[in-house]
């Protein structure tokens, strides 16, 4: 799984990801455990393995430029673990992941356009719209989208 520095130099695909996931799972003999809800019970594993890194630094700030180099390998380490994860149910359940992710953004994008501008209240609840009854209603949750037109598929 781990490559030469050629391959660390490499701009990393999510393809390549897969791909070295699939040969390392079928190098092991490790493609009979890897049946979808398996895979998502790790996954949810490895997320709650990352929380606990942040879980008592409160609020920490962009860059982490207070914590240890040894903290921010063990960070990249879990982060690694959940993407990995993610790639490889992905790939299991014959979702292509990339593609999926840019259509999220789309259809993202139509839910909250720029034109409309996002503020923090009093309490630091995120909200949009352009009426007091709009912005006591409507929560912004950027990834979360639920009832808007789809764009075309990918």
């Amino acid at each position: 799984m781990t490559g030469g520095v050629e391959e660390r130099d490499q701009s990393v695909s999510l393809d390549l990801l897969k791909q070295k996931m699939a040969n390392f799972a079928k190098e092991r003999d490790w493609d009979q455990f890897h049946s979808p809800r398996n895979l998502l019970l790790a996954l949810v594993g490895e997320v709650g393995e990352l929380s606990e890194i942040f879980q008592w630094k409160g609020e920490v700030p962009k860059g982490l430029p207070d914590w240890k180099e040894e903290e921010k390998v063990h960070l990249g380490e879990e982060l690694s673990d959940v993407l990995l994860y993610l790639v490889r149910l992905s790939d299991i359940c014959g979702i292509d992941l990339g593609k999926a992710a840019l259509r999220k953004v789309e259809l993202n994008a139509i839910k909250y356009p720029a034109s409309k501008k996002n503020f923090k209240t009093s309490n630091g609840t995120a909200h949009t719209g352009t009426t007091a009854v709009e912005r006591t209603k409507t929560v912004v949750h950027p990834f979360n989208v639920q009832s808007v037109a789809a764009p075309k598929p990918i």
